[in-house]
């Protein structure tokens, strides 16, 4: 048995949670997320509380049980808390900024980096060399947060570009003749 596919999910006070067939719909403070489980996954609400359970133990259906939960908890968290990436940004002369619903980032190219947020994704920018993202989907949030840092990935022998806080860079020596 699937130790994570079998754990509740708790469903907190303004959390809204409606179950019609495979189609889950999660309203919450933060926002609506819908998702569609796959239908060999029975998914049960009892009072406040989410379970998930499996027809039977074959290989597929053992795969999506723990999967299956954890994109519910997920739908859940996001809804009531939401989901936050934050984005280091060093090197001389890169800075970011939003303007409306865009992020502008200037990365050293002769242009500027233009890149619309998605539909459901906020993004800030507290400092000009810090980029918070954040939204209900942490999906969204993640595939944002990566495409953003895509642009321009930390190189090891400076350590400049865009990396995440609690990213660590290894860093390399440069030239043999360097340290000598």
């Amino acid at each position: 048995m699937s130790r994570i596919g079998r754990m509740p999910i708790a469903v907190p006070a303004g959390v809204d949670v409606t179950i019609d067939g495979s189609t889950i719909t999660v309203k919450g403070p933060k926002g609506t997320l819908t998702r569609t489980v796959h239908s060999n996954m029975v998914v049960e609400m009892d009072g406040a509380v989410i379970t998930v359970s499996r027809p039977n133990d074959s290989k597929e259906n053992r795969s999506l049980h723990g999967l299956t939960r954890t994109l519910i908890a997920n739908m859940v968290t996001g809804v009531n808390e939401s989901y936050k990436k934050e984005l280091d940004v060093n090197g001389v002369g890169y800075r970011v900024e939003v303007k409306g619903k865009d992020l502008v980032m200037k990365l050293g190219f002769s242009h500027d980096v233009i890149m619309p947020a998605p539909e459901g994704i906020t993004v800030e920018c507290p400092t000009p060399n810090k980029i918070v993202i954040s939204g209900a989907d942490k999906q969204k949030v993640g595939q944002f947060a990566a495409e953003v840092r895509e642009k321009r990935p930390p190189e090891p022998y400076k350590g400049k570009g865009i990396k995440y806080v609690d990213e660590h860079i290894r860093r390399k020596e440069g030239k043999a003749g360097k340290g000598k």
